[in-house]
């Protein structure tokens, strides 16, 4: 069984990575981080856009494992990277759907917006947490 954390290496995921370390030290900790594809990038043609996503996907994948063992800090957690290319909150989401039989729990951090901001905005955690097929933990 495994843990999926939702990493952009924002703050917020960077403490939901750390509780996920802590907390879950005795299970597989697989870090998914998504790379948000740009609306408009598809019209300046499929091809192009597909070079520009496997670029973008290859160097986040480099910044994940970099910034990862920071955060394990001195747990000997067992733990991988995926990355992901689409909307966050489906990206998610759709991970923990597809490894069902792996994954048994999402952590995800949350910015902490509010009002105005969150409607105009939405809220990834909101998304994963109405969608998701398996129990979810929000860190703040």
């Amino acid at each position: 069984m495994a843990i999926l954390v939702a990493y952009d290496g924002s703050e917020p995921a960077q403490k939901a990575a750390t509780h996920a370390f802590q907390r879950y030290s005795d299970e597989e900790i697989v870090l998914l981080r998504v790379v948000e594809a740009a609306d408009g990038s598809t019209g300046a043609g499929i091809e192009l856009a597909k070079e520009y996503l496997a670029d973008r996907r290859e160097a986040a994948s480099e910044d994940v494992v970099e910034e990862v063992a920071d955060l394990a800090g001195a747990t000997e957690a067992d733990y991988r990277t995926e990355v992901a290319v689409g909307n966050p909150a489906r990206e998610i989401v759709s991970f923990a759907e597809d490894d069902e039989e792996e994954i048994e729990h999402i952590v995800i951090g949350n910015h902490g917006r509010s009002g105005v901001s969150r409607v105009l905005l939405g809220s990834v955690a909101e998304k994963v947490v109405r969608r998701s097929p398996v129990p979810v933990t929000v860190v703040r």
